[in-house]
């Protein structure tokens, strides 16, 4: 059964062996900004040990408190990580306020599904999954972008009930209803 659960070490050789993917496909260079490229270039050589994973895990756990240093211009995240079993599929983070970059082009809600997992309908239920917990966390309504040549990303965020608004910055920004009924009718 595929669910979303906070990060766990109990998947920690499935994620190691989606992380070889995404730099098998290029991820983690120095122009890719996203959390998955961040995570493999700081991260990427040590992960094999268990106790740097689990360091990584508390890391990602702390994201989400108000109180834990970050980056500037980083906003407090909910990290999520969503699994078959201890299969690592893909992860999503849940960004709980919109700085003014994340308004222009990052939003609420990015995610990333391993390419092995690709094509069978992950990303779309990951992100159904998070909308609760995004509505938990105050946001009616998020804002989730993609690239203009993302047709598969574009087709998740509509499946799920995401409305167009325009393109900023190279990236396309659609708003997505956080309430149950959005949900049930994605």
């Amino acid at each position: 059964m595929t669910k979303l659960i906070t990060p766990d070490v109990r998947v920690h050789g499935s994620f190691v062996d989606a992380m070889a993917e995404f730099r098998a496909e290029g991820r983690g260079g120095p122009g890719d900004d996203s959390n998955v490229g961040r995570a493999i270039r700081a991260y990427g050589t040590r992960w094999h040990d268990p106790r740097v994973f689990a360091a990584y895990v508390e890391a990602l756990r702390a994201d989400a408190h108000a109180d834990t240093p970050r980056p500037e211009g980083h906003a407090p995240s909910t990290h999520l990580w969503y699994v078959a079993g201890d299969t690592y599929l893909g992860r999503l983070a849940i960004r709980h306020v919109l700085t003014p970059p994340l308004l222009e082009w990052g939003g609420h809600i990015g995610y990333d599904v391993r390419p092995s997992a690709r094509r069978r309908g992950h990303a779309t239920a990951m992100l159904r999954a998070a909308l609760p917990v995004a509505r938990g966390l105050g946001i009616d309504r998020a804002l989730i972008t993609c690239d203009p040549d993302n047709a598969a990303s574009r087709k998740v965020i509509e499946a799920c009930g995401g409305v167009y608004e325009d393109q900023r910055r190279r990236k396309l920004r659609f708003w997505v209803s956080t309430t149950a009924e959005q949900g049930a009718r994605a």
